[in-house]
């Protein structure tokens, strides 16, 4: 089944020419089908790139899902096409102003980490939506900045700027094969990492709420999770593709800024030569286990958890 997604939206004739079956309203609405509901609070710079990033892993999927993109209505984007935001996105706070429920929300990274939380524009929005998502959301998935921001905002756990950036492909274990995140892994699996700063370990080790799943001595923690997978948190980005480590590195060269080539990236190390891509397996597979694990666990009707209206399905088009 596909990813329901407007026609307009820049990401839909990217995703049909990769054979990605992306489906518009129309179709969608001649379906007698309970489809997920998954949230994307997209923070990243490479606003269109993550878009298409995270629907190419969440499409390639059995499941029909409904995808809403929200946005941070007290920070203004500088790198979003103009009018892209206002067509296509929800304000965070319309959706917590209306009771909104998701199956899933995915909280992107996003480049502030090198800031305090606090000073983060928009971080007191973001504290609400986080707070809103333990009781409206079935499983919340943080990715990079956003693991860091929940991990903070939930257990209080700080983070620490790191000697140098970590950057690369690094291979990480898992630490429980029979976890439902890991069903088909192998013993040893690679991901991508690019930040600046990282979360205590020891601090999430001591939280008796936070199971760490994956870790790696090179990258340190990579995946935890609470409340039986209610929240995850994923300090890397398994959802970037090809070309995204090598954009960021050409990227930081030509500003003159202090950066090394990644690691277990390019072939001899070699920036000239086209990298290799050793992660899309996992990742989708990661992507697959998670919404498998939302569709057999979360319940069939939305109404039942509290708090939830009715009257927003008409709003999003859900038809409740």
């Amino acid at each position: 089944m596909p990813i329901k997604i407007p026609r307009e939206l820049p990401a839909y004739d990217t995703l049909s020419n990769e054979y990605i079956f992306a489906m518009t309203e129309d179709r969608a609405e001649s379906q007698d089908i309970r489809s997920l509901r998954v949230g994307i609070i997209n923070l990243m710079p490479t606003t269109i790139d993550t878009e298409i990033q995270l629907l190419r892993l969440l499409g390639n999927s059995p499941l029909q899902i409904d995808i809403t993109f929200l946005n941070m209505g007290s920070h203004t984007s500088k790198n979003a096409p103009p009018g892209h935001l206002e067509k296509f996105y929800i304000s965070a706070e319309e959706i917590m102003n209306r009771n909104v429920r998701f199956d899933g929300l995915i909280i992107t990274g996003a480049p502030v980490e090198t800031l305090p939380f606090e000073q983060v524009d928009y971080w007191d929005e973001l504290v609400k939506i986080i707070e809103y998502s333990q009781n409206n959301v079935f499983s919340c998935l943080h990715i990079c900045w956003g693991a860091q921001a929940g991990l903070y905002c939930r257990y209080g756990i700080p983070k620490y700027k790191l000697d140098k950036k970590l950057f690369g492909v690094f291979p990480h274990t898992v630490k429980d094969q029979r976890h439902l995140l890991f069903r088909g892994f192998d013993d040893e699996f690679l991901a991508p990492q690019s930040r600046h700063t990282a979360s205590d370990r020891d601090k999430i080790a001591a939280e008796k709420r936070l199971t760490i799943l994956s870790e790696t001595p090179q990258a340190g923690v990579f995946i935890a999770s609470a409340r039986g997978g209610r929240e995850i948190y994923v300090t890397g980005h398994m959802e970037y593709d090809p070309l995204t480590l090598d954009r960021e590195y050409k990227r930081d060269v030509a500003k003159g800024l202090p950066i090394e080539v990644p690691i277990n990236y390019y072939p001899d190390n070699d920036p000239s030569k086209p990298p290799v891509v050793r992660w899309r397996a996992h990742a989708n597979l990661f992507f697959n286990n998670w919404l498998n694990y939302v569709y057999q666990e979360t319940p069939y009707n939305l109404n039942e958890l509290d708090g939830f209206t009715k009257d927003i399905g008409n709003f999003l088009g859900w038809g409740l």
